[in-house]
Parts: structure tokens; C-alpha cells; sequence
């Protein structure tokens, strides 16, 4: 499995997204510039300029039509995905941490951090195809305190699940906007969360060395699996039942050690015996965002060492017993 080295980030990676086919990946780091990839080959597509600051997170409409992204520089920006047109620039009062389309493209959530005296909140956009513009929200939930990682849609959009920095998973009421429950889900930073494809379960994992499947209808655990290292992504495998995890040691203290010892590998888990299946090394410094292929076949892991490594897998993976 020789991964192929995509260097187009002078800075480390934040995020990475396919697109509904796969033929595309978008990358984020902490360089301003989102870039876009040909996943098979690895080629660059191009990047979109027009940010000024990080960018944390991307979304892509299920047409590869329109790019969302959200970035440190306190707006999140629609684009035009083929021409890399910047369409539409919508500021915050603070820095915008992760963003994501609704099922069917309508509607988009962009999750603001604490700033100046602002709370963190969840903001429900109307995205308006006809004018490509994104509306001012058209809801704003706040309660959380400190910072808030990851809020995917639920099934149907009738739901928003949430994450943050106080490691609590809560579900909202996308009607009304009030909190249905909340549960305690880790001990430390929650700093992923993917939701399964059918919507029926998801992944979270967490600076507390855990990684957890949870049911999306209940928030009851399902599966809980045990690591050595932080843990900054989370990813599901569609093809086998298999779940990848990576992080590794903080990025601050890297200098002071060597990349086995840091344990900067993607490592592979069996979903449903919570096994440890084997890793993939590679990176120098901790993985900081990972993506699995829509067809199962490969996978990509983006490190704080700035490198994207695309594996597409052996034949022998898939008959792995």
C-alpha cells in the first residue's frame, strides 16, 4: 500500500472532505488556501483563495456543484467549485470552526467560537441556490460553554448533534431550537464526530484516548475503543466494519521525540469487536484530519506535518479476516 504524498499545504492540515463520487478531494489547513485534489491520482485540481486565516472545516454540496468552507478570519465563504469563484462571504462575530450542508443542499450549519465577549453558537444558514447567497441565520443556539468541534445534521434534518471542548454530545431540536438531552461523552476535548451513512450511528473521538459509536437515536454507547495516544480524527470505513483512528502525541511536544514514539500512525480498529487490526504509518507529527473513499477503497490522512497521504489498499485488506 504505497501511499501517494500530496504537498500542496505550507502549514498544517485541518480538514478533508470527498465529494459525494469520490473523484474529489478537498483539503483544509491552516495556510488560508483550501485546496481541491484528483483522489485517485493525487493531481491538484487548484486551490480557492480568499480567506485570511485558517480554514477548519469544508463542506461540498452532493453535485459538486458549491464548497463551503469556515475559517479563523470569523466568515465562512461559498464557492463555486469548478471556476473557484468566491460566490458568497458571510462574517460572524467570531471565528467559524466547522461548517456543513443539510440533506439536499438548503441549508447550511456554521459552528462560531468564543471572541471578544461572544458565545459560542450553532448557526442554521438558508442557502439560496437562485442568488448563491448565504441568508443571516436563521437560527442561533447557544448554551454551550467554551468551544463547540463538530455539529453534523441528523437524520432528515430534523436534528443537529453537537461537540465541543466540555467533551458533552448534545442533540437539538432543528423546529424549535431548544436541547432534547445531553449526555457525558468523554473526559476531555471531543475533536471529531462522523455520522455513519444511514444516519442510524455515529463516531466520536476525543483527547481522552477513547474512541466511542454511539446510536444516534438513543446517544447510548455502542461500542467503545481503547488507545494509547490523543485522538484529534475519527473516520467510518463503508466497505468492511472497520472503523480508522488517528492523532498522536501533541503537536508542542513532537521535537521531543521520534515518530514511532510520538504514534503519529492511522490506526484500524474491527467496529464491532473493538480489535486492533493493524496501522499505517507515515506521518511526522500527529494526524490532525482523516477521510475514507465513498467506495471504500482508499483512504486519506492529513497531517500537522502539512503532507496529505492518499492510501488506496491492497487487495489482501479486503480479505482480511
Amino acid at each position: 500500500m504505497r501511499p501517494i504524498l500530496l504537498k500542496g499545504h505550507e502549514r498544517p492540515l485541518t480538514y478533508l472532505k470527498y465529494n459525494h463520487e469520490g473523484d474529489l478531494m478537498f483539503s483544509c489547513a491552516k495556510d488560508h488556501h483550501p485546496s481541491v485534489w484528483y483522489s485517485d491520482s493525487g493531481d491538484r485540481l487548484g486551490t480557492y483563495v480568499g480567506h485570511n486565516g485558517a480554514v477548519w472545516s469544508c463542506d461540498v454540496t452532493r453535485d459538486s456543484a458549491r464548497l463551503i468552507t469556515a475559517s479563523a478570519d470569523q466568515t465562512a465563504i461559498l464557492w463555486d467549485v469548478q471556476t473557484g469563484r468566491e460566490l458568497f462571504k458571510r462574517p460572524f462575530e467570531g471565528p467559524a470552526r466547522f461548517t456543513q450542508f443539510s440533506v439536499g443542499g438548503k441549508m447550511a450549519i456554521v459552528t462560531t467560537d468564543p471572541f471578544m465577549g461572544s458565545e459560542p453558537t450553532i448557526q442554521v444558514l438558508a442557502i439560496n441556490e437562485e442568488r448563491d447567497e448565504i441568508s443571516e441565520p436563521v437560527m442561533k443556539l447557544c448554551g454551550p460553554k467554551g468551544r463547540i468541534t463538530r455539529a453534523v445534521w441528523g437524520p432528515l434534518n430534523k436534528t443537529i448533534l453537537s461537540t465541543g471542548e466540555d467533551g458533552v454530545i448534545r442533540k437539538w431540536d432543528v423546529e424549535s431550537g431548544k436541547q432534547i438531552e445531553e449526555v457525558e461523552a468523554h473526559g476531555k476535548v471531543v475533536q471529531d464526530l462522523e455520522m455513519s451513512l444511514d444516519g442510524s450511528y455515529f463516531l466520536t473521538c476525543s483527547l481522552d484516548k477513547t474512541a466511542k459509536l454511539w446510536d444516534s437515536h438513543t446517544l447510548e454507547v455502542i461500542k467503545t475503543y481503547k488507545l494509547e495516544r490523543p485522538l484529534n480524527a475519527c473516520t467510518i470505513q463503508p466497505l468492511l466494519e472497520h472503523v480508522i483512528l488517528g492523532g498522536g502525541q501533541d503537536a508542542s511536544q513532537v521535537t521531543t521525540t521520534g515518530g514511532a514514539a510520538g504514534k503519529f500512525e492511522a490506526m484500524f480498529y474491527h467496529k464491532i469487536f473493538e480489535t486492533h487490526l493493524g496501522g499505517v504509518k507515515g506521518h511526522f507529527g500527529p494526524i490532525n484530519a482523516l477521510a475514507v473513499h465513498p467506495d471504500g477503497r482508499s483512504f486519506a490522512s492529513g497531517g500537522e506535518d502539512g503532507y496529505v497521504r492518499v492510501h488506496h489498499f491492497d487487495a489482501d485488506y479486503f480479505h482480511m479476516k
